[in-house]
């Protein structure tokens, strides 16, 4: 995969297009980040950056799902698709659901940094929101788009304060971009959305029209 930016910058400009919206401590706070941040990915602790999975943890059929909240075609799948996906196979327990984050650009982390903010209970409602609202939110300047962000955390119920230290979070911005670089290697990831079916990839569009008889064939052999 692309590495479009070095872990430390990812997490400096995650971090210094939030404050942003804040006042001109902005750059002080930007070029600290820089400075006492400067970690390579070996370095990064990875493990604070917990797993997102709903539905049967010890179903026998796992489904994985790497996506990016920027990719038009990830958020296609989220608004059709995987409403069914949820409803016949994740609610009752059929199959345990992961969902990994891909970040092509410093909003997709962004977003992810917003979703993560209550822990797993509030994930995938935000993230149904984040997605819902794609095409609004991702317009503008970045820190316009941060802003755009913040006002979906808020109206998901996210208390203000908190969702400002989850934003200005430098050090779990470096983690989520360490272990997004990690699974997406280890998974050998190129693009997004990408399924894969008890750790073995399937096909993209077959997937998405199909996930039926897939995982029936699965879950009954």
């Amino acid at each position: 995969m692309n590495r479009l930016l070095s872990i430390v910058v990812v997490a400096a400009v995650a971090a210094a297009g939030l404050w942003y919206l804040n006042s001109g401590r902005a750059v002080d706070r930007a070029q600290t980040i820089l400075g006492a941040q400067a970690q390579s990915a070996e370095d990064v602790d990875t493990s604070i950056v917990p797993e997102i999975s709903i539905g049967n943890p010890n179903s026998p059929v796992t489904v994985t799902e790497y996506a990016s909240f920027t990719c038009p075609h990830c958020r296609s799948f989220h608004e059709g698709a995987f409403k069914d996906l949820k409803a016949d196979y994740i609610d009752n327990g059929k199959i345990n659901f992961v969902y990994r984050e891909v970040y092509f650009d410093r909003f997709g982390l962004w977003a992810a940094m917003v979703a993560r903010c209550d822990g797993a209970q509030k994930y995938f409602p935000i993230a149904q929101m984040i997605y819902e609202k794609q095409s609004n939110w991702t317009q503008g300047e970045p820190a316009e788009i941060a802003g755009n962000l913040r006002r979906i955390g808020l109206a998901a119920g996210l208390d203000g304060d908190k969702l400002e230290a989850c934003l200005t979070d430098a050090t779990m911005a470096q983690a989520m971009f360490a272990k997004f670089q990690e699974d997406s290697e280890a998974d050998d990831v190129s693009g997004t959305p990408t399924f894969l079916v008890d750790g073995q990839k399937v096909d993209n569009t077959e997937f998405q029209t199909n996930f039926r008889s897939i995982l029936d064939a699965k879950i009954d052999g």
